[in-house]
């Protein structure tokens, strides 16, 4: 049975590399059609797409007037007005059909993954994608307070008007930074499903993981000072210390209270 241009076969049946080039071929052609179309949608909801993406500036331009300084976007060539609209059609377009793309890219790699693989990458991508998406809203409500703050060292007397696709890189960069942040714990809940690291040793492991999750925070918001840090810190570390606690639970569900490294002799291999 064919469903536009995909054929229904058994998962279990092996595949040549011509039928696999061949599927890949459908499939991208399938999320192009897509991505075209929700380009074009998002180039008539342009006007409020921009909207979204300017508000956190917006409410730095406010308070900086209101203090007498001027702090705006600015365009530079004959072009970039077109460019600008088109580059964020596109983006609109890469997020709304993100449910397409990822569910063609699940549907591309399963028939190679055992039935118990098939079942924790289904897990891994049920919890990722709200846990990336949380991470990108708590970047969106964090951004305001940075662009303030970042913006408030600009003169008295001294015009700040920023091009708008450095404002959009650094807008676009943060919210990845934070959604990539809130991955963390599922990483660490599939290590653990695959036997790679195990909760026993994580547990062992909690003062460096607090540094290393306050670290990142650190570095990975706009204006590094301690609150900004801690709103991104402080949701990691109780998700990560949930996923060391999952872990742990798995631990016991497979009788191991030790991590299998501590019992190997040194000529032993491991269980990887």
């Amino acid at each position: 049975m064919r469903r536009f241009g995909l054929r229904k076969r058994d998962p279990s049946a092996e595949m040549t590399l011509i039928e696999h080039l061949r599927e890949l071929r459908n499939r991208l052609f399938q999320v192009v059609i897509f991505l075209v179309t929700a380009t074009v949608a998002g180039w008539f909801l342009y006007d409020f797409t921009f909207a979204l993406l300017k508000r956190p500036i917006d409410f730095a331009i406010a308070e900086a007037a209101a203090d007498g300084r001027e702090i705006g976007l600015v365009l530079a060539g004959v072009a970039d007005a077109f460019t600008l609209q088109l580059k964020i059609s596109a983006t609109f377009a890469l997020i709304v059909t993100a449910p397409v793309w990822l569910w063609h890219l699940w549907r591309f790699i399963t028939p190679g993954l055992q039935r118990n693989e098939r079942r924790y990458g289904l897990l891994f991508m049920l919890s990722a994608i709200p846990l990336f998406f949380g991470g990108v809203y708590l970047a969106y409500t964090v951004l305001p307070i940075a662009m303030e703050l970042l913006l408030g060292f600009t003169p008295q007397g001294v015009s700040n008007l920023l091009p708008v696709d450095r404002y959009l890189n650094f807008f676009l960069r943060t919210l990845i930074v934070f959604g990539i942040g809130f991955l963390v714990p599922v990483i660490i809940v599939m290590l653990s499903f695959a036997n790679v690291v195990s909760g026993y040793t994580m547990v062992k492991w909690w003062r460096q993981i607090i540094v290393g999750v306050v670290i990142f925070g650190a570095v990975a918001t706009p204006t590094g000072d301690p609150l900004n840090m801690m709103i991104l810190a402080g949701p990691m570390l109780i998700l990560v210390f949930g996923a060391i606690g999952i872990a742990r639970l798995i631990d016991r569900r497979r009788g191991r209270t030790e991590e299998w490294s501590d019992k190997l002799s040194d000529d032993e291999a491991s269980p990887l």
